[in-house]
């Protein structure tokens, strides 16, 4: 298999949350890491460019619903609503 064929083993928080459809634009998405309101395995990150991988739980508050969720997986591209809801499980959802 070639270097590019290989799916990426980690990617920045602020694009997972986009590629998830989370959030309608990169810059909201930044915006939402930025202002400290999300936590990557129970520590506030702050930082856009933060690395996050399949395995690792997010917790934030966004649309009036406290989300947690576990990624399960890496998208290259922001892809359909379809494939967005694979990129993720939902551990609870309150709102």
């Amino acid at each position: 298999m070639s270097e590019r064929a290989r799916p990426p083993e980690s990617i920045r928080l602020d694009k997972w949350l986009w590629h998830a459809r989370f959030c309608k634009t990169r810059s909201l998405a930044t915006e939402l890491v930025s202002k400290g309101r999300v936590r990557v395995n129970s520590k506030r990150v702050s930082k856009p460019a933060t690395m996050v991988k399949p395995g690792d739980g997010l917790s934030f508050a966004l649309h009036d619903r406290l989300h947690v969720v576990r990624i399960t997986a890496i998208a290259e591209r922001r892809g359909p609503a379809t494939e967005a809801r694979l990129l993720y499980e939902e551990v609870a959802e309150q709102g």
